[in-house]
C-alpha cells in the first residue's frame, strides 16, 4: 500500500453556472485530513456534502482555493484516493461477475491479470466476502453487493478511501454491520477514511472527528473532536452520555447555520 498523506482543502469555493445563473454552493471552506484519520462530514440535504468529496478526490476541481494531496495540487483523480459512491446499484456492473466488478478498475491500471484476481479475491475475503468471486451482483443482498463495492475501493490499494453516503441504500442490521467493517479496514489497514453522510448518529460512530457544514454557501461551521476511543460498538458506544452530547452538538450546530427545517436528523 502508497504511504498516506495529508489531504488539505484551504479557502476553496465552488459555482455552478455563470453569470445571473451563477449558484455557489461551498465558499471559505478550509479542512485538513491527517494520514490516518477518519473524519466524518454532516451537513443539511443540499449542503453541498458530495459536491466537496468529487473535489476532494479529484473529480471536480475548485472554482477558488485550492485542494492539495502530499503537498501538491489535486486536479484530477489520482491513484491514491479511492472512491466508493452512494448508489452500489449504479456502480456494479451486473453482467460481470462479483470478482471482475472488483478487478475492473485494476486493469486501467496495467495489473496483470492473474494479479488482479489475486488481488479481488483478498479484497473480498477482507470485506467478508470469501468464496462468492463466481456470482454476480444481482445474485447478492444489497449489504453484499455494498460490500463488493468496498472492496473494489480497496483493490486500488490506496491509502485514503473517500466514501459518499456509502450506507444510505441498505437495511438498518446491515448497515450497522458496514460500519463496523468500515471501523476494522481502517484499523487493519491503517487507512485514511473521509465518510459523507447525511446520518449524524452514524457520523459520531465511525469518526474520530466531525466536520459539520451549513450556511449559504456552505462552509465548515464546527470540527469537533470524537472522544469515543478507539474500539466502538453499535450498543455501548451509542448508550454512552458522551455520545448523545455530541450528537446534541453536532445538530445544534446544524440548526443553528439553517433553518430547522433543513436539518437532517
Amino acid at each position: 500500500m502508497r504511504r498516506a498523506s495529508t489531504l488539505v482543502v484551504e479557502d476553496m469555493g465552488k459555482t455552478f453556472g455563470e453569470g445571473a445563473d451563477a449558484h455557489q454552493v461551498l465558499a471559505g471552506l478550509s479542512l485538513r485530513v491527517e494520514q490516518g484519520e477518519f473524519v466524518c462530514v454532516v451537513g443539511p440535504s443540499g449542503a453541498g456534502k458530495t459536491t466537496l468529496l468529487r473535489c476532494l478526490s479529484g473529480l471536480a476541481r475548485p472554482t477558488s482555493g485550492t485542494v492539495s494531496y502530499g503537498g501538491e495540487p489535486l486536479t484530477k483523480p489520482v491513484a491514491d484516493i479511492a472512491v466508493v459512491f452512494q448508489d452500489y446499484r449504479g456502480s456494479l456492473m451486473p453482467w460481470m461477475r462479483v470478482r471482475d466488478n472488483v478487478a475492473f478498475p485494476l486493469e486501467g491500471m496495467g495489473v496483470k491479470r492473474a494479479a488482479r484476481r489475486r488481488r479481488a479475491e483478498e479484497c473480498l475475503a477482507a470485506v467478508g466476502l470469501h468464496g462468492v468471486g463466481d456470482k454476480y451482483p444481482w445474485q447478492l443482498s444489497g449489504g453484499m453487493q455494498q460490500r463488493v463495492a468496498i472492496a473494489r475501493g480497496l483493490a486500488y490499494e490506496a491509502p485514503v478511501l473517500l466514501m459518499d453516503e456509502p450506507f444510505g441504500s441498505v437495511d438498518a442490521q446491515s448497515r450497522f454491520d458496514l460500519e463496523d467493517l468500515t471501523l476494522s479496514l481502517r484499523k487493519k489497514l491503517d487507512i485514511t477514511v473521509i465518510v459523507v453522510t447525511h446520518d449524524i448518529d452514524e457520523a459520531v460512530y465511525l469518526g474520530d472527528r466531525v466536520v459539520v457544514l451549513g450556511g449559504k454557501p456552505t462552509t465548515v461551521v464546527d470540527n469537533l473532536t470524537v472522544d469515543l476511543g478507539p474500539d466502538r460498538d453499535q450498543i455501548s458506544t451509542r448508550a454512552d452520555p458522551r455520545f448523545a452530547d455530541l450528537r446534541t452538538r453536532v445538530l445544534t450546530r446544524i440548526r443553528g447555520a439553517d433553518s430547522p427545517q433543513q436539518a437532517v436528523i
